[in-house]
């Protein structure tokens, strides 16, 4: 079945997610950035530089604060490879965020600044009754980085910067139906995670290197976090009295890894108008081997149910994840056509971390192509950003056959297909 057909025959079924690139992570850190196919590690462009390369903050021309905005909205469809019906698009809009504000000492030399952030996040919401209802029918996953930053120019011509990552608000909602024979005509059985992550540290470093008025080089790496969350909550409805002492958790503990980035990037400059930048980011998707929730508690049974905290029987749930890691190139450049307006260009190609018979309906991943064009406007020392992105993901099988091989019948066979489309718009004042 070809893309188009299993968009539009098939029926739209989910909805919303915020990935912007491979897995759950989201790289919609600045608005002139997204407008180039996220290039930016080797460019000192605005105060974005603390995301993409803090070494390159110290060589930004201006001081500033800026905040931009994205909505990014999936179109996704899944087909079984059972067949089955139609279903019904849930929309929503998932809106990441950004906020920067550097500042410089008067000779130029140190630069620092605060960068708030939403680097990893994913949102889906299936329509009910669909087929992987027992291993899925909605997940949220936010996170928020924040990261006081610092640089400083050691030459007119070489810079280094370092920041602390926060992870300073982390949270997950997971909900999926319980494969369990209720009433006749009751709704079906179902369980809800819902909990917030504790607080985490990381860091993030670079340094950036334009030996001649044309060329720029900058490299940056931004440390693991491992997302925990501790004492989540767990909700059952709808679970027949008879199966109660199977289902008696109340609370969850898990860990998801949010993966370290190691980017390269080159600036060309061939004119005072035109500027060009190619990187490459290298994500350290394998770490994430299992999702594993651990379970505790009693709902309700006073102690009497032995061992407690169990959903479906058990106190712990492990699925295989296997994630490998990925690499994603982007290419892009800016044109000043006039002193006010710049206009912008791009492209990305990401290649997915998840192997073949791994796809889970949280993240129907698969390898996507971007493209992205935007444009600034600046008057005095007020501007406008805008951009926009085209992402599209291959069409991506995986068959009954290949999940009972690899272990990971925990998840439905069929075919996902998704398209996003992601406008933004951001407000800077230079100073």
């Amino acid at each position: 079945m070809t893309s188009k057909s299993l968009l539009l025959v098939s029926g739209v079924l989910l909805t919303g997610t915020a990935a912007s690139a491979g897995g759950y992570q989201v790289t919609l850190a600045g608005q002139k950035n997204n407008g180039m196919g996220g290039v930016g590690v080797g460019l000192s462009l605005d105060q974005a530089a603390m995301f993409y390369n803090p070494g390159a903050l110290a060589m930004v021309k201006d001081r500033g604060v800026q905040v931009g905005v994205n909505a990014t909205m999936a179109r996704q469809a899944f087909r079984s490879q059972y067949g089955g019906p139609q279903r019904e698009l849930k929309s929503n809009i998932v809106t990441p965020f950004n906020l920067y504000a550097g500042f410089g000492s008067e000779d130029r030399k140190f630069a620092a600044g605060i960068a708030i952030y939403t680097p990893f996040g994913n949102k889906v919401e299936y329509a009910d009754g669909w087929e992987g209802r027992y291993s899925l029918t909605g997940i949220d996953l936010k996170s928020i980085y924040v990261q006081p930053t610092v640089s400083y120019a050691v030459t007119d011509k070489l810079s280094v910067g370092a920041g602390m990552v926060i992870l300073a608000y982390g949270a997950v909602n997971l909900q999926k139906d319980i494969p369990v024979e209720g009433a006749a005509g009751a709704q079906p059985a179902h369980v809800e995670l819902d909990g917030k992550a504790t607080t985490k540290i990381g860091f993030n470093a670079g340094i950036y290197f334009k030996p001649t008025d044309k060329l720029s080089i900058g490299a940056s790496y931004r440390s693991k976090i491992d997302a925990q969350v501790e004492g989540g909550d767990v909700t059952f409805s709808n679970v027949p009295a008879a199966l109660g002492s199977r289902f008696t958790a109340t609370e969850f503990d898990a860990t998801l890894p949010l993966p370290a980035t190691t980017s390269l990037g080159i600036g060309f400059m061939p004119n005072e108008n035109l500027t060009l930048g190619f990187d490459v980011n290298y994500v350290e998707w394998s770490k994430y081997k299992t999702l594993q929730f651990d379970f505790r508690g009693n709902n309700g049974a006073g102690g009497l149910v032995a061992p407690s905290g169990q959903v479906g029987g058990s106190n712990i749930s492990t699925s295989r994840r296997e994630y490998k890691d990925a690499v994603t190139l982007r290419l892009g450049g800016q044109y000043l056509l006039t002193s006010g307006l710049t206009v912008r260009a791009g492209g990305s190609y990401d290649f997915s971390p998840v192997e073949d018979g791994f796809v889970t309906p949280e993240t129907p991943d698969a390898d996507r192509i971007g493209l992205t064009l935007g444009a600034s406007y600046k008057f005095g020392s007020f501007g406008v950003d805008i951009s926009g992105q085209f992402i599209d993901l291959k069409e991506r099988t995986q068959t009954e056959a290949e999940l009972v091989a690899n272990n990971t019948a925990d998840r439905v066979a069929g075919t996902y297909k998704t398209r996003v489309l992601i406008p933004g718009i951001g407000l800077n004042y230079t100073f």
